[in-house]
C-alpha cells in the first residue's frame, strides 16, 4: 500500500471573521505556523491589538507524523473553548496552524453549551476562509562527490526532477535535496549505487 505522504495546512493568515452571541465577539483567526514561537508571536499581537477583551482562546497544532497539538481555555470554563477550537482543526485535517478565538464579554453568560458553540463555530467561520492546501511531506539528503563525478548527481537530479535546497563547488561538492517520501528509498539508492557518490539522510 501506497503511504501517505500529503498533509493539509494553511497558505496564508485567514481574515478576521465574526460571530455573535448575546451580545458577547467572538473574532477568530487562523494562522499557518511552523514552530511554538511564532504561535506565542501571534497570540501576543493578538492580545496587544484586543487589549480590552476578556479571553484569548486557542488551539495549535504541529507536525505530519509526529503530531503536537495544544488548547488552553483562557479562564472560560474547563473544556469549553480549546477543545472545541482543536475539534475544527481536526474536522478539516489540517496541520501547521493555530486558531485564536478573542471573546469579549457582552454581559450575558452563554453557559457552557452556548461557549462550545460559540468557539466551534468561530473556528468553523476562520477555517471556512482560509486558503488551504495540500503540500507533500518531503524527506532531505546531502549528497557528497568530487568534482569529477557532479556531472552524475545532477544528472539524477534532473532525471528525478529533484529540487535542491542548498550546494557548494569545490574540490568535494556537498548538494542538499529534497525528496517526496514516497520516492525517498527509490532516490537513495540510485545514489547510493552510483561509485564515488556518497549521500546520507538529513535531520531538521
Amino acid at each position: 500500500m501506497e503511504d501517505n505522504d500529503t498533509y493539509k495546512t494553511l497558505l496564508r493568515p485567514s481574515e478576521e471573521v465574526l460571530f455573535k452571541d448575546k451580545n458577547s465577539k467572538f473574532l477568530g483567526y487562523a494562522f499557518p505556523v511552523q514552530n511554538e514561537e511564532e504561535v506565542r508571536s501571534h497570540i501576543d499581537y493578538l492580545k496587544k491589538k484586543h487589549h480590552s477583551a476578556r479571553h484569548w482562546c486557542y488551539a495549535w497544532q504541529l507536525g505530519k507524523e509526529d503530531i503536537q497539538h495544544r488548547v488552553n481555555d483562557d479562564g472560560e470554563p474547563g473544556n469549553s473553548a480549546g477543545q472545541p477550537i482543536y475539534g475544527q482543526i481536526q474536522a478539516y485535517g489540517v496541520t501547521d496552524v493555530l486558531i485564536v478565538i478573542v471573546r469579549y464579554y457582552g454581559g450575558v453568560k452563554l453557559g457552557v453549551g452556548g461557549l462550545m458553540n460559540a468557539y466551534k463555530t468561530a473556528s468553523k467561520m476562520a477555517l471556512e476562509v482560509s486558503d488551504i492546501v495540500e503540500k507533500t511531506i518531503n524527506l532531505k539528503f546531502l549528497i557528497v562527490t568530487d568534482y569529477e563525478n557532479i556531472h552524475k548527481v545532477m544528472r539524477v537530479i534532473k532525471e528525478k526532477r529533484l529540487d535542491i535546497l542548498h550546494q557548494k563547488m569545490e574540490m568535494d561538492c556537498h548538494v542538499t535535496i529534497s525528496v517526496r517520501k514516497k520516492e525517498a528509498e527509490q532516490t537513495f539508492t540510485i545514489f547510493q549505487s552510483i561509485y564515488g557518490i556518497f549521500i546520507k539522510p538529513l535531520t531538521d
